[in-house]
């Protein structure tokens, strides 16, 4: 199986590489657009400031490529945020995949969320095997509210997605390659897709 990152200078790589090996793959990192396309899944993945993201995206052409991908795409983080309508964020518009706008949180909660917080997914067959209100990572102080493509929430002064999906396309709120055994298995779980 070919796992292809997508590398736009975006950070969070390296730990994403070692979350993948652990489970026995190789993964490739590529800005190529053929080569990630012939990919059989590609990972989306991000730290940083959404504005100037989506710059490199464009500059790349990668803005055109990951919207049109055929084959399951897991955005993490930043990436799922990119992924969505537009964020606040630098006033970013995004790749259109999931029909909402990231917003940040407002200054009733410490910003950013950093640390470990539970996901409830009641029925999102994307979570098999991962146990509802598990416990997940995560490091953000922007969020995707809730949706029609909402499969999985948290709570952080108020509900909010932290896990989308609509066709092939799958986002993570979430750091699953630092969140234990259940990221592990979140990861296998999009694999097997």
């Amino acid at each position: 199986m070919k796992i292809v990152i997508i590398d736009y200078g975006a950070g969070n790589i390296q730990s994403i590489i070692f979350g993948f090996k652990r489970l026995g793959y190789e993964p490739v990192l590529s800005s190529n657009a053929d080569e990630i396309q012939l990919a059989d899944k590609v990972i989306f993945p991000g730290v940083g400031e959404a504005g100037s993201a989506m710059k490199k995206l464009r500059e790349s052409g990668l803005d055109k490529i990951i919207p049109s991908l055929k084959q399951p795409v897991l955005g993490i983080c930043l990436g799922m945020q990119l992924m969505c309508n537009g964020s606040e964020e630098g006033d970013t518009k995004g790749l259109g995949v999931f029909n909402v706008n990231v917003v940040r949180f407002n200054n009733e909660v410490k910003v950013p969320q950093i640390g470990w917080n539970q996901v409830s997914h009641p029925e999102a067959p994307f979570f098999n095997g991962v146990k509802n209100n598990e416990y997940m990572y995560l490091v953000h102080s922007y969020y995707a509210p809730l949706c029609e493509n909402t499969i999985a929430t948290a709570d952080y002064g108020r509900k909010y997605s932290v896990a989308l999906q609509k066709g092939n396309f799958y986002g993570v709120q979430f750091h699953p390659e630092k969140s234990s055994i259940a990221g592990e298995r979140l990861l296998k779980n999009f694999l097997n897709l």
